[in-house]
């Protein structure tokens, strides 16, 4: 199974949840197709609210499913079109959404999860939650327009420390520095949720999509502006040594090798 990106809509909200079993929903490739659709959907329907993006079974999103890595990624063009048109299509459809959306976050928010959770608008969790992108260990560095996205939710000193040193941060110490509102017991997430929604439910619909269009244009250099040989050359590291043996060595269940 690939996972999926589902959509649930009761009562005015749209419930997306993320769910790929035993891989405490890494984004795969299908899911990221299915993140783009769902939003795309979302954007349409006028009868909706707000969005609130989950994880299934315990966690919001472990990053990418690198099992599928070693198909594309060692191909510079393969590997700029999975960054460029499937993830950042994804992510590009939640940035462009009107609605506030809110992330209920528990377990694993790692890499692609820190992404998607950087592209809410509210962010929830449980004080149980982990938070980091430690690809350093997979031989990788972070697109260009995705870290531009991190950076700006994050902050560049956390962005560093989660891109340099591959630190695992915990909720509380995301709380303190900006990128979650709120963190709760693990029992209380759900109740948060429920509450932050009831807030936001009677509220003028059509000023609240006006706010999201004006924080959009108001944000500073948003990544699709980002300079263009940045992005040009962001995929040249695709068939080296060094990427090949970090995927690989997670693949096999090892630690890697990186030389030199």
């Amino acid at each position: 199974m690939s996972g999926t990106v589902s959509l649930d809509v009761s009562g005015a909200v749209a419930f997306v949840t993320l769910s790929h079993p035993g891989k405490f929903n890494a984004m795969s490739r299908a899911m990221w197709h299915a993140l783009r659709a769902v939003f795309e959907s979302v954007q349409q329907d006028c009868a909706l609210r707000a969005v609130l993006v989950r994880g299934e079974g315990g966690h919001f999103c472990a990053g990418g499913d690198i099992s599928e890595y070693a198909a594309f990624r060692f191909d510079e063009a393969s590997l700029r079109d999975f960054h460029e048109r499937e993830v950042w299509g994804g992510l590009q459809a939640m940035l462009a959404c009107d609605l506030p959306i809110i992330a209920q976050i528990e377990g694993n928010c790692m890499g692609a999860g820190v992404e998607i959770a950087s592209c809410c608008d509210l962010r929830l969790a449980s004080d149980t939650a982990r938070f980091g992108a430690p690809i350093a260990r997979l031989g990788f560095p972070m697109a260009p327009r995705e870290a531009a996205l991190v950076i700006r939710a994050v902050g560049e000193l956390t962005a560093r420390e989660m891109l340099l040193s591959a630190a695992v941060l915990g909720a509380a110490e995301l709380k303190q520095r900006g990128f979650l509102n709120q963190v709760v017991p693990a029992a209380d997430l759900q109740g948060a949720a429920d509450a932050c929604l009831d807030r936001i439910r009677p509220l003028a619909p059509q000023a609240t999509r006006l706010n999201k269009q004006t924080f959009r244009a108001l944000s500073p250099v948003l990544a699709h502006e980002m300079a263009a040989d940045l992005v040009a050359n962001a995929y040249d590291y695709a068939p080296s040594a060094e990427h090949r043996e970090g995927v690989t060595a997670f693949i096999d269940k090892r630690s890697p090798q990186f030389s030199d």
